[in-house]
């Protein structure tokens, strides 16, 4: 496979991964950098993937091609639950060789490729293979999202050491600003934490802010 694809994952569910995909997305379109972005399996919906959706509405764009080729949505379950239990309540395996087909297809078309997870990094694809060794076996750079809220830097000081331990290249931190915060405080000592750490273990490591778009 072409080495353009980047995977995104976040410290937790409900931080901003979706949101942070669109806007890196168009970001890079903006910048010449030819980006579509893909799902690596979507719970919660039947035939068309919401998160999909949401980037294309940040994107700017309305579906592509792709979309209705089913390449960006490889893999959709039914019950909003983690895509190991999802897999089991609709009664079929994740299809881990269609997915990836999908995802050779789209990098060969595109100049990049950001392939978002459900999730954090530790959620279960299946009984035995959690999203973060997925990415490992794939050895795809990893773009990780992070937020301002409380009890964001633990989680994604955890994050990093499994990161580490598996040897992930750790590609960018998205720091998410949306939805913003009443009280920024926390939000404003929590990045500048986050870059003293960045600066000190990982000077490779981008850093990009993901503004509250209006």
């Amino acid at each position: 496979m072409k080495n353009n694809v980047y995977f995104v994952s976040g410290i937790d569910t409900n931080v901003g991964k979706s949101y942070a995909t669109g806007f890196i997305a168009r970001t890079w379109n903006s910048e010449g950098r030819r980006t579509i972005t893909q799902k690596l399996i979507q719970t919660g919906n039947t035939g068309m993937s919401e998160d999909i959706e949401l980037h294309r509405r940040i994107m700017g764009c309305g579906l592509l091609p792709e979309d209705r080729e089913g390449l960006t949505m490889p893999e959709i379950f039914s019950y909003p639950c983690s895509p190991h239990l999802a897999a089991e309540i609709d009664g079929r395996q994740i299809d881990f060789w269609k997915i990836q087909k999908a995802t050779e297809e789209l990098a060969g078309r595109y100049d990049a490729v950001l392939l978002e997870g459900a999730g954090g990094l530790m959620v279960p694809l299946t009984r035995k293979l959690l999203t973060i060794d997925y990415i490992a076996w794939k050895r795809y750079p990893l773009i990780y999202v992070t937020s301002g809220r409380l009890g964001s830097i633990n989680h994604f000081l955890l994050g990093l050491e499994a990161i580490r331990a598996r040897r992930i290249r750790l590609h960018t931190v998205a720091y998410n600003l949306f939805p913003r915060e009443e009280d920024d405080r926390i939000s404003r000592d929590t990045e500048g934490y986050i870059r003293d750490v960045l600066a000190r273990e990982w000077p490779d490591t981008q850093f990009v802010t993901v503004p509250v778009m209006e």
